[in-house]
């Protein structure tokens, strides 16, 4: 017989959001009549914008004609939309950021699971709550140990975001090799500011560790005490990762297209103590399991940096922060405490009279035919709290809103 990742066995019994999925469709199957709106899982609504779309088609009709047919382009992705990233991304902000420092790919979630390809046996920090795929992914290569009764993995560290430190753990006081952050924060839509990153990017000096940053939902930050980028805290190309996206800013979560940068300056060490450069693994890794995104996607990609691509995406941006004010006035007129909205297209909410996040989840959904995200499935630290995204067109954001105030919440459970 063939033997099998057991590691996978390891994992809880289905994804977050599939099971999210399951629960809609069935309610869905036995009550036809009844319109649910999606608060749940985050994706994007709206077409992509015109400028974007129609690089997309030049560079398909450019497919079509053996004068401009491309094959194979290069797996690291093509210098023109490399040059553009290092430009606006990084360096108009003080990043230096180097064009073959950036890796295009087809997504982020992608990224931060393959990330580990490059990595042995290391001491893994996970903050909780925190986005599914960082836990599952390191259960899936090994370093997670076995389940234990609280539903956290013994290999594991979690570093615990709470009310009481705003949602924006600080470093620990032990050793801790591989440090996952998230800013703005998927699920709790807080955003670290300038001194956080500066005193998580002082521990990862200290300790030799290396931070893998995920940003997908950096074009949300409207406030510059937020960094849009962990390489704008000084010397944190010497221990950061980062990914970034074009899902949540330029709607590309069905055209996928995104991209992760290796700093030249990170390096790891071997069994033996000997310096590795982190940037050589990933793109020996990257260029031997991926044969890179697209041509018309990366033209599509290209064009978010024109001056007029950029205003139609600040325009489709505005359009998904508007949903985000009339959810977070809604909450507030019905007396629910929440976080996020300002930074982020998330809001993160405190479940009334002490539901559990699934509770809440199917009261929701069979009173108000409204999917939000039970909290639970981001961790443990997420239990009596729910996410909702702003990721919705305007008129089911207004009905759902609309149900939300009409609901006597002093009697919560009919």
């Amino acid at each position: 017989m063939v033997h099998i990742n057991e590691n996978f066995l390891k994992l809880k019994s289905r994804y977050l959001f599939s099971r999210i999925g399951e629960k809609t469709s069935e309610y869905q199957n036995t009550h036809p009549d009844k319109k649910v709106i999606r608060f749940g899982i985050g994706d994007t609504t709206q077409p992509l914008p015109s400028t974007i779309l129609h690089a997309f088609h030049r560079g398909v009709d450019e497919m079509g004609d053996a004068a401009t047919y491309r094959g194979y382009g290069p797996e690291q992705g093509y210098l023109f939309l490399r040059e553009l990233i290092a430009k606006f991304d990084f360096q108009e902000r003080g990043a230096d950021i180097k064009p073959d420092e950036i890796f295009i790919s087809d997504g982020s979630k992608c990224d931060t699971g393959n990330i580990l390809d490059i990595f042995g046996e290391n001491i893994v920090g996970i903050t909780d709550p925190a986005y599914p795929v960082y836990v599952d992914t390191n259960i899936m290569a090994g370093n997670s140990g076995p389940i234990q009764s609280n539903g956290q993995y013994e290999g594991l560290v979690y570093l615990s975001a709470n009310e009481a430190n705003k949602f924006c753990p600080e470093p620990p006081n032990h050793q801790v090799d591989i440090i996952y952050l998230c800013s703005p924060n998927n699920p709790t839509g807080v955003a670290m500011n300038r001194q956080q990153l500066t005193q998580w990017v002082n521990y990862a000096l200290d300790h030799h560790s290396v931070i893998l940053f995920d940003a997908a939902y950096e074009k949300y930050i409207r406030d510059d005490n937020f960094p849009h980028s962990i390489f704008e805290i000084p010397h944190a190309k010497k221990v950061a990762i980062e990914f970034r996206s074009f899902s949540k800013t330029a709607g590309f979560t069905g055209a996928r297209c995104a991209f992760t940068v290796v700093p030249k300056d990170l390096m790891g060490e071997d069994s033996v103590g000997t310096s590795v450069s982190l940037h050589d693994l990933w793109n020996r890794r990257h260029s031997t399991k991926f044969n890179g995104v697209s041509y018309p996607v990366q033209c599509a990609a290209a064009a978010a940096y024109t001056e007029q691509g950029n205003k139609e995406i600040t325009e489709l941006l505005n359009y998904y922060r508007y949903n985000a004010e009339l959810i977070k006035k809604t909450l507030q007129k019905i007396g629910f405490h929440y976080w996020g909205g300002e930074n982020s297209p998330y809001i993160w909410v405190k479940t009334p009279q002490n539901l559990s996040s699934w509770e809440f989840f199917d009261f929701m959904l069979n009173n108000l035919q409204i999917v939000i995200t039970p909290g639970s499935g981001f961790g443990i630290a997420g239990e009596e709290y729910f996410r909702i995204t702003c990721f919705g067109n305007h008129e089911d954001t207004q009905i759902a809103t609309e149900r939300m105030l009409r609901w006597d919440w002093n009697e919560l459970i009919p």
